[in-house]
């Protein structure tokens, strides 16, 4: 018997996931006090995140297959782990346990919720093919990387997400006055 999906208030957080993650990004952009030092660290974490992503992202068919190439060879849900990492990489580059502990909070609720649905999502669909793939027992699919795959799956919004998020660290680091209300 498989384990039971999320619950109708579960699913609906799980769409909520990106709407409070700009609201949970300013208020750790309130509350970041980066150096020079920081923001260096952390972008490099954080890059490593997205890198993770693209990767997968050129690889992924959402919702037309269980994608058993690229990252998905070895990780189950390789664009939340690029997420974690881009989490990471910001709470370093803010150099604050307030943020770093907002950002582990989101991430354990809000990824926990979208990785559940995911997977309801997914052995609903896909069934056997999902659940053997999950157990380890599916061959892997060879296919090429495809940045145009990546695109199309908008990637480019994370990358996109993430200067945006370290210029504004960079500017709170002293370049814009403004966000030194704090």
């Amino acid at each position: 018997m498989s384990p039971p999906g999320p619950s109708p208030v579960l699913r609906r957080l799980a769409r909520w996931r990106v709407p409070v993650g700009f609201v949970a990004g300013l208020a750790a952009l309130w509350l970041a006090r980066p150096t020079a030092g920081t923001l260096a660290a952390g972008a490099a974490i954080a890059a490593v995140g997205e890198a993770l992503r693209i990767w997968a992202a050129g690889h992924l068919e959402k919702s037309r297959e269980v994608t058993r190439s690229g990252p998905y060879r070895f990780l189950r849900h390789p664009l939340y782990v690029g997420s974690t990492l881009m989490a990471i990489g910001f709470a370093v580059a803010a150099h604050d346990l307030g943020v770093a502990l907002l950002a582990a909070f989101y991430v354990g609720l809000m990824f926990g919720v979208a990785v559940r649905a995911e997977n309801a999502f997914l052995r609903e669909r896909f069934g056997a093919e999902y659940e053997a793939w999950r157990s380890g027992a599916g061959p892997a699919v060879p296919r090429r990387f495809s940045l145009e795959r990546a695109v199309r799956n908008r990637e480019y919004r994370a990358v996109i997400g993430l200067l945006v998020a370290l210029a504004l660290l960079w500017l709170k680091k002293g370049a814009w006055p403004l966000l030194h209300l704090t």
